[in-house]
């Protein structure tokens, strides 16, 4: 059982945070992955996004998103536009450097300086780039920058209770599930239970080594499917043979 130091009156507290000064906020930056490149979210993207999202026919990627599906690229310019000069959440555009082609759009958000904690969310990812090399470094990427550059010591990732697959996603990154948020919000009209995730700082260590193992050219065949599972580095270690 973890012991506590105890204050004046004999109450355990939590150990002081030494040295620390509230982060800088993220900036709209480029961050250069070898499959993937994120971009801040500019105009410049509209007609490849709304492209590689109509990919998806039955608009089920826009189940538990707040907004969509969309019926036209004007309509989906205009959501664009709104989410452009916004600072949080702050948007980025997923770049598939192999078609130079945006497939994708992310945030960072709720952004808490003062404490160090910032969320990953607005996760629309096309069926351009989902199940890929390419969503995986994106999210390692973002993770990579607010722990290294920015310096935050907790990253979060919340979702509907009720999306499975995004459950299994946070899961499949190394995030720790916290618990769930009875009744958090109203979307699209409807209840939803929010699912809590995190990484802290003194995990990102072994992630970032499970996440640089996978995303290594050699863990991919000819076809580009991985050999080993992003689980299997953490399960055995980073340094494990292909």
């Amino acid at each position: 059982m973890r012991s506590h130091e105890l204050d004046g009156n004999g109450d355990p507290v939590g150990p002081v945070v030494v040295g620390w000064t509230p982060r800088p906020r993220p900036s709209r930056t480029v961050m250069e992955g070898r499959a993937v490149r994120l971009e801040p979210l500019s105009t410049d993207h509209v007609q490849d996004l709304f492209i590689a999202y109509s990919a998806d026919k039955s608009g089920r990627m826009w189940t538990y998103l707040a907004v969509g599906p969309f019926d036209s690229e004007a309509d989906f310019a205009t959501l664009v536009g709104s989410m452009i000069p916004s600072e949080d959440p702050l948007f980025f555009a997923a770049v598939d450097k192999a078609s130079s082609r945006a497939v994708g759009i992310v945030s960072y958000l709720r952004i808490d300086p003062a404490n160090g904690s910032i969320e990953v969310g607005w996760v629309a990812w096309s069926p351009l780039m989902q199940r890929s090399p390419v969503s995986t470094e994106a999210q390692y990427l973002l993770m990579k920058h607010a722990f290294e550059d920015l310096g935050y010591r907790r990253y979060e990732w919340k979702c509907n209770a009720l999306n499975a697959p995004s459950m299994k996603a946070a899961e499949r990154l190394g995030f720790s599930y916290e618990g769930t948020f009875r009744q958090a919000v109203i979307v699209k009209g409807r209840n939803r239970d929010t699912a809590w995730f995190s990484v802290i700082d003194s995990d990102w260590p072994a992630l970032k080594a499970s996440f640089e193992a996978w995303l290594r050219p050699d863990n991919f065949d000819v076809e580009g499917r991985q050999k080993k599972r992003l689980q299997d580095f953490r399960s055995f270690g980073a340094a494990s043979t292909l």
